[in-house]
């Protein structure tokens, strides 16, 4: 009897340590040759199962596959690609069904967001009624921590590391120059309605004045008349005020502060320049010499710096999803459980796709502070443990070696695929 194949894609904005699960993924299938044949992943994601674009991983070493544990960005390439609903482009479900059949593949992982999750639901669902059953599991990922069920998403913990960092180095920066220079600093984060993210950036606070003194919510609709007279008064007690604001950052009538325009593949509005858009205002009211930063790529990317917990999580939510597969599950996601205790422990749980699929996890008021600029004691207790350890990556004169893959793709069985 033959071996069924394994399908695995990485989807959306990439992480630090989403190679982390990918690794957690092959090793763990290559643990398990007695009942998974080859193990594909698709070459820019799910676009890579509609092009018959597979990239066939048993072409690499152990050693290289071992790599991806401490490799940053997506080692098999993303995308931002959503299935349309069934009735919607029945097309391109018949498309993957049509891949899967050719290539003998019963189990698909989709590595992503609340929208991989829901694409990996609705494969589930109709691939038993198209007559071919695939098996499909969510591995979970996301920077902005906002899939629900799961205490936290692996990707998270290393971003928060990296704004926390990055706040406090910046903030002692301008401390030093505040006095004839530079009174304000903007950082910018990512968090489209959830502010995850910046709420980490409060890690940075552990005595009084230290940075970050404002910190702006998507949660926390805008008060431009309380934000500047905060500002103000930071500057005055303080010498200086550094900020850091979520790029989802609203008005009250919940419009975004920085709409750029536009929309991206999911139908996310396209984010950007809320930093600029906050110092200017500063500087036009208050009159006070700033600088701005837009962490962007650079907080995703920042594998030097990752958690170690959030690289543990990463690679144990892949191992668990082909475990899970193998287990006979079906259209459900590992979680991240929470331990009960003063000492931070954590296991692996299950959520099903479809509570999961297209729920965003805000931050709980009761993790913002009063007057809405801060966090509270309770969410440090919530960010602490996620962003402890330090896993760093080798390093050869002086720069991170990361993998280097063949990516060598199997032969094609199907006549070209074109987009409608």
């Amino acid at each position: 009897m033959s071996k069924a194949n394994l399908f695995y894609a990485q989807s959306g904005g990439v992480t630090s340590v989403i190679n982390a699960s990918a690794c957690g993924v092959i090793e763990t299938a290559r643990d398990h040759k007695d009942r998974i044949g080859k193990v594909f992943a698709g070459r820019n994601g799910i676009v890579g199962a509609l092009k018959e674009e597979l990239i066939d991983t048993g072409k690499e070493s152990a050693s290289a596959i071992a790599a991806l544990r401490h490799s940053p960005a997506g080692a098999f390439g993303s995308c931002r690609y959503k299935l349309k609903s069934f009735s919607e482009n029945r097309r391109e479900y018949e498309r993957l069904m049509d891949v899967f059949r050719a290539h003998d593949i019963r189990y698909f992982l989709y590595n992503g967001g609340g929208d991989s999750q829901d694409t990996a639901n609705k494969v589930s669902q109709l691939s038993i009624d198209m007559g071919f059953p695939i098996t499909c599991i969510g591995v979970p990922k996301t920077v902005d921590n906002d899939l629900p069920v799961t205490d936290n998403c692996p990707g998270f913990g290393s971003v928060a590391k990296y704004v926390a960092v990055s706040i406090r180095e910046a903030g002692l920066d301008v401390a030093s120059m505040c006095e004839s220079s530079t009174k304000v600093f903007v950082m910018e984060v990512m968090g489209r309605h959830a502010g995850w993210i910046a709420g980490a950036a409060g890690l940075a606070t552990e005595r009084e004045g230290d940075a970050p003194h404002i910190i702006l919510f998507p949660e926390i609709a805008f008060d431009r008349v309380r934000f500047l007279r905060k500002v103000k008064s930071c500057v005055r007690k303080y010498g200086y005020c550094a900020i850091v604001v979520s790029e989802g950052a609203q008005n009250v009538d919940g419009s975004f502060l920085a709409d750029a325009g536009g929309a991206d593949a999911f139908g996310h509005v396209q984010l950007g320049g809320v930093a600029p858009f906050v110092a200017n205002m500063i500087k036009s009211e208050l009159g006070y010499k700033y600088h701005w930063a837009v962490a962007d790529y650079l907080q995703r990317a920042a594998r030097h710096i990752a958690s170690a917990t959030d690289v543990a999580q990463a690679y144990a939510v892949g191992k668990a999803a082909v475990e899970f597969a193998l287990a006979g599950k079906n259209a459900v996601m590992p979680t991240i459980v929470r331990g009960k205790g003063k000492k931070y422990t954590w296991r692996i749980g299950e959520a099903k796709l479809s509570d999961v699929a297209n729920v965003e996890k805000k931050m709980p008021r009761n993790y913002i502070s009063r007057d809405g600029f801060h966090i509270t004691e309770r969410a440090r207790e919530y960010f602490a443990p996620l962003i402890m350890g330090e896993d760093y990556p080798p390093f050869r004169k002086g720069m991170p070696r990361y993998a280097q893959l063949k990516r060598m793709l199997v032969a094609k069985k199907l006549k070209k695929w074109r987009a409608t």
